[in-house]
């Protein structure tokens, strides 16, 4: 098995010609993704779960062709960046006004605590910090991407990058299933069910789907909300390298030894854009699919350079501390929801 960890700089910049074979198989793999969700049952999972799970099938079943691999690692790195950069340009500050100043804290709040705890967590659970890490910041963010994109700091193998993404998977499905059949006796508010999903649940497209099983008011507001958390991925990826590089430092090891994550800069300078000028109307669906498309592409990629017998070997303590994380996310944004949040502002139209 090849791996992908670290890649080099002739790899990440070789030729169209070295590039094309595995840039043709990750965007084949994303494609299929995206056509595999429109079957009935499959589209709860996102094309990039799909995606991960087709890589890893390819590797695992088949082989990955050597002749692949500077594009795989070009889509892992380069794309992957670019994906979150235009993930940007999803995001305004004006929806993180309308879920108003009591939400916004709750949101903020809850990501924090969450993925505080859940690195605590982890040394008694015997779980290692790179895995802890990138499962806290699936459970206290949004999912596959903030696993991606924490992973530029935390340095973790590819299978603890997919570990946390089986978890994140395994138990945002599980909010999908609980949080509607909880609504009824909890007797809340669309916006405050729409707000405890955007801020408990995991993936984008997982919170969407909670959030609307309680009406469209409780669904638009529990998108927006999710993307307001979105948006915290940024300073949260920034504390990240601090932290990192203070570790460094402390162990005698230099404090610059973990690059700062440039592409996090991108990111706060396309939320700056979509904000001051805004994306034109007609461009919108074009600039979303292109970021979930790269994204995919991105995690096709990662499925291309895992063992499932390494993966196995991580065992049920992960799985574990992402339960309790899970736990953690879902009681504290819910009580936070019923003892601080009367509603927020009105949606943009």
């Amino acid at each position: 098995m090849f791996s992908l960890a670290r890649p080099s700089t002739s790899s990440l910049f070789a030729t169209p010609a070295k590039l094309a074979p595995g840039l043709l198989l990750t965007g084949g793999l994303a494609a299929l993704a995206f056509a595999l969700r429109t079957l009935p049952g499959v589209s709860v999972l996102s094309p990039m779960i799909l995606a991960l799970l087709l890589g890893v099938a390819v590797h695992n079943l088949a082989g990955t062709p050597a002749s692949t691999l500077p594009g795989i690692t070009f889509s892992l790195k380069r794309l992957l960046r670019l994906g979150i950069v235009l993930l940007g340009l999803q995001l305004t500050a004006a929806q993180l006004a309308a879920i108003g100043g009591t939400g916004l804290f709750i949101v903020a709040a809850v990501l924090a605590a969450t993925f505080f705890v859940t690195v605590r967590l982890a040394r008694p659970l015997g779980v290692p910090r790179p895995l802890a890490e990138l499962i806290a910041a699936g459970t206290s963010v949004c999912g596959a991407s903030a696993i991606l994109a924490a992973n530029s700091v935390s340095r973790a193998r590819q299978e603890d990058v997919a570990y946390a993404i089986a978890c994140i998977t395994l138990f945002g499905s599980l909010s999908m299933a609980l949080f509607p059949l909880l609504l009824p006796i909890l007797a809340l508010e669309p916006q405050a069910y729409g707000l405890w999903a955007g801020a408990a649940v995991h993936e984008v497209a997982q919170v969407v789907a909670t959030a609307f099983q309680g009406g469209q008011e409780a669904g638009e507001f529990g998108t927006v909300a999710k993307l307001a958390r979105v948006l915290l991925l940024a300073p949260l990826i920034l504390a990240m390298g601090w932290a990192a590089r203070r570790r460094a430092s402390n162990a005698g090891e230099g404090g610059g030894s973990v690059p700062f994550p440039l592409f996090v800069v991108g990111f706060l300078a396309m939320v700056g854009v979509n904000s001051l000028i805004g994306v034109p109307e007609a461009l919108a669906p074009w600039t979303t699919g292109l970021t979930s498309f790269l994204l995919t592409m991105a995690l096709a990629a990662m499925g291309l350079g895992m063992n499932i017998r390494a993966l196995r070997a991580q065992g049920l303590r992960p799985l574990a501390l992402a339960g309790i994380s899970w736990i953690f996310v879902s009681t504290l944004s819910l009580a936070l929801i019923l003892l601080l949040f009367t509603g927020g502002t009105a949606l943009p139209a």
